[in-house]
């Protein structure tokens, strides 16, 4: 889980670059939404995950 929710990160990251850069015209915001949702799941789950560890 934690190396998805590292991607997921990378993703968001990616995400913003190319809506900065206006090199294309695709709508990213619903992506960069999708990507934000998914960022918050993952980062719960590795944080709940390692808690139960200790």
């Amino acid at each position: 889980m934690s190396i998805s929710s590292k991607e997921a990160r990378e993703t968001r990251y990616w995400l913003q670059l190319l809506d900065k850069s206006e090199l294309t015209r695709i709508n990213v915001k619903n992506h960069q939404r999708e990507v934000e949702n998914l960022v918050k799941i993952l980062t719960k789950i590795v944080k709940t995950t390692q808690l139960s560890k200790q």
